[in-house]
């Protein structure tokens, strides 16, 4: 979609019907004006409908990926427009949980139709009394690993290439992700755990 010149566009506010009387019949300044009109109406067409460019649903496809810049989120323009639209619809929410594993899983599932199972090496411990003894032993160190298990929801097949893109602009940096990526969820009939 263009914001350019509309043949044909009427102007909601000609100028011509605004000039003196003493105007009205004169050819030239009526003519003069018509072309004014017809610079000004798509201006008055973007302006009319300025609420409808800043909704992701609505926005001409062109300036959904300006505002994706507006909100920090990178979106590939090999993206089908609906998924660059939901992307950007839903940035302060990817924002909040990126670096984690619901970021993670939820950023794959938008971008490309894929479940995700992130297992990784950090542990926590804890009790609910205040003074335990013995104490609880410590987790293991972090290995500074985590392995990424992606499968396609829709039974098409995913592109590795578009998955590495994706695990590596959602995995935090002190951290080093390894993707395998499945035919079908973990523990699903006919896959063999290993």
């Amino acid at each position: 979609m263009s914001r350019a010149a509309v043949p044909g566009l009427p102007s909601p506010h000609p100028i011509g019907a605004l000039l003196p009387a003493l105007f009205a019949d004169d050819d030239f300044a009526q003519r003069f004006t018509a072309g004014l009109d017809t610079v000004l109406a798509p201006v008055f067409a973007t302006l009319d409908s300025l609420p409808a460019y800043f909704d992701p649903r609505l926005a001409p496809a062109d300036f959904v990926d300006w505002l994706a810049s507006w909100v920090a989120v990178d979106v590939d323009p090999a993206w089908p427009v609906e998924v660059r639209r939901v992307v950007v619809e839903r940035a302060v929410e990817l924002h909040r949980w990126r670096g984690t594993r619901r970021g993670l899983t939820e950023r794959l599932r938008l971008v490309l139709g894929a479940g995700a199972e992130v297992v990784d090496g950090g542990g926590a411990t804890w009790s609910t009394a205040p003074d335990a003894t013995p104490a609880p032993a410590p987790p293991a160190a972090p290995s500074g690993d985590v392995l990424v298990r992606v499968w396609p929801l829709d039974g098409r097949g995913l592109d590795e290439d578009q998955v590495l893109t994706v695990v590596r602009a959602g995995c935090p940096v002190h951290l080093t992700c390894r993707v395998e990526i499945l035919p079908g969820p973990p523990g699903s009939p006919g896959r063999a755990e290993g």
